[in-house]
């Protein structure tokens, strides 16, 4: 007993707290410790249930063992959605007979803990619930049920939990139940499943034998907590200046494409840009999987495309929607991501004819956006590309964990990229390389504006921007109704 004791004592001493807090899910108070330790390669989050006593949970497994052995995992996917709902009221009443036969002296609040735990446990995700509800994660991954599930934490990068499913049938059969929500199904002639869970959380399954350790399912989260424009400068993502500049084209109405690898913040660039957006224009987003969150206040029209059927019909696609588009009136145009050909002819038509555009590409600095343009498979003519007026470019450091802007820069009359603005490294800092020639001659021909007055222009925006930062204005509705007064002339800084 001693020498167990002594070996407890040994493993802490090697663990170093490196963060801790906690979350609330479904009543149960949820304990989230990250440890670093010496002889391992990433941290670990270690997740404790703390208002459930070990002895408790004992009773819970037996309770849950009893209920589960009536019904096959095959059963429960089997049924329709309509059948699962009387399923769930069933598993409810009978484990609250168990729950009053077991704790007779439990109270309403604790009885009910305990059957949203037990439910979650069998017919929901089970413990991924929990990590579904950290607001700190952007990805929860699940590689096979011999390793531990492995998250992606906003502050710390990678980490590797003390989570397990238990079987590669548990793993699927997450898999089968999120597809079935919402129309998909994942079988072994149709191995790959893209889908969502009703969150809006996007979610990838894989089956074995296609993914070679087992089944997978990755499940990129969309944020409840968007990140904005005050968010980026906070976190040092990008410059006072550099939003400004932004700010300055967007609400003059030059298309912008946001491009970097994957995981760099291109879509989360494109949430902060459409902070920028007037509340008296209409704006049609079109995104694969919703993850876009405008201000409130905005004339907004999310569109998302959607995969046919097991028969192959009712698929409608980015084009089938960018072409729609076009028809609903739209002062600004937002696409999730460029891939073919035929998606930039339509957005490049879209700019000729006085549309703002902005959209994302996967490409890691400026000359790359060009080039990936001008070649297969998307191989638009380089001087149609100067209907575009700038390119931001976001990078995530994959050592650090690091998202930011690494290049700011405009298109020149020949489709060249003419870098503005880059990231030293070093420094950690957006430096300014050169002046905005095309851009600002191309404001000056739209806008009447001389180049005192645009200057002056963006002081100003800088000093809102400041004020923001300064009055911690982050949500992404305030920040709508500040810069809507900003347009109506209404705005006090005080």
């Amino acid at each position: 007993m001693t020498e167990l004791i002594e070996k407890s004592k040994e493993e802490l001493a090697r663990k170093e707290l490196i963060d801790r807090y906690t979350i609330t899910v479904n009543n149960i108070v949820v304990d989230i410790s990250i440890y670093s330790e010496e002889e391992k390669a990433v941290p670990e989050y270690v997740v404790s249930i703390t208002n459930i006593s070990d002895a408790t949970k004992i009773i819970l497994e037996k309770i849950r063992q009893e209920f589960i052995s009536k019904m096959s995992l095959e059963e429960i996917e089997s049924l329709e959605q309509n059948e699962l709902i009387n399923i769930r009221q069933r598993f409810k009443d009978e484990i609250k007979r168990l729950i009053h036969k077991y704790f007779p002296k439990a109270d309403e609040k604790t009885t009910n803990m305990l059957i949203n735990y037990l439910i979650e446990e069998n017919l929901g995700l089970g413990k991924i619930e929990i990590l579904l509800q950290d607001p700190s994660l952007e990805e929860i991954v699940i590689n096979n049920h011999k390793e531990p599930v492995w998250i992606y934490h906003r502050k710390h990068g990678w980490l590797i939990t003390n989570i397990k499913v238990v079987t590669e049938a548990r793993i699927r059969h997450f898999a089968t139940m999120i597809g079935r929500d919402v129309g998909k199904e994942i079988t072994n002639l149709n191995p790959l499943m893209d889908a969502h869970l009703l969150t809006g959380d996007r979610v990838n399954a894989t089956l074995a034998p296609i993914s070679t350790k087992g089944n997978t399912l990755t499940i990129r989260k969309f944020s409840q907590d968007p990140w904005t424009i005050t968010k980026f400068i906070r976190d040092n993502v990008l410059s006072y200046e550099a939003a400004a500049l932004i700010w300055l084209a967007v609400q003059n109405e030059l298309s912008i494409i946001i491009s970097g690898g994957t995981g760099s913040g291109k879509t989360s660039m494109l949430n902060v840009i459409s902070n920028f957006f007037p509340p008296n224009q209409r704006i049609i987003s079109i995104e694969d999987t919703r993850e876009l969150t405008l201000p409130g206040d905005l004339h907004w029209v999310p569109m998302e495309t959607r995969l046919p059927n097991p028969e192959g019909k009712g698929g409608v696609n980015m084009l089938d929607l960018l072409v729609n588009s076009l028809r609903m009136r739209p002062d600004r145009i937002i696409v999730g991501e460029i891939r073919r050909k035929k998606e930039a002819e339509v957005l490049l038509e879209a700019m000729h004819t006085g549309h703002s555009v902005y959209a994302t590409l996967h490409a890691n600095n400026a000359e790359e956006v060009v080039t990936r343009l001008t070649n297969p498979p998307i191989e638009i003519p380089k001087p149609m590309i100067a209907s575009l007026s700038m390119i931001v470019i976001q990078n995530r450091n994959r050592r650090t964990g690091r998202r930011r802007t690494l290049q700011v820069a405009e298109i020149t009359p020949t489709g060249d990229p003419k870098i503005l603005m880059k990231l030293d490294v070093a420094k950690d800092e957006l430096i300014e390389v050169t002046k905005s020639k095309v851009m600002i001659e191309r404001l000056k021909l739209y806008t009447g504006m001389k180049d005192e007055e645009i200057m002056r222009d963006v002081k100003e925006k800088v000093e809102i921007l400041r004020w923001m930062v300064k009055k911690d204005v982050t949500d992404v509705n305030k920040i709508g109704i500040v810069i809507a007064k900003y347009y109506m002339g209404t705005l006090k800084m005080d």
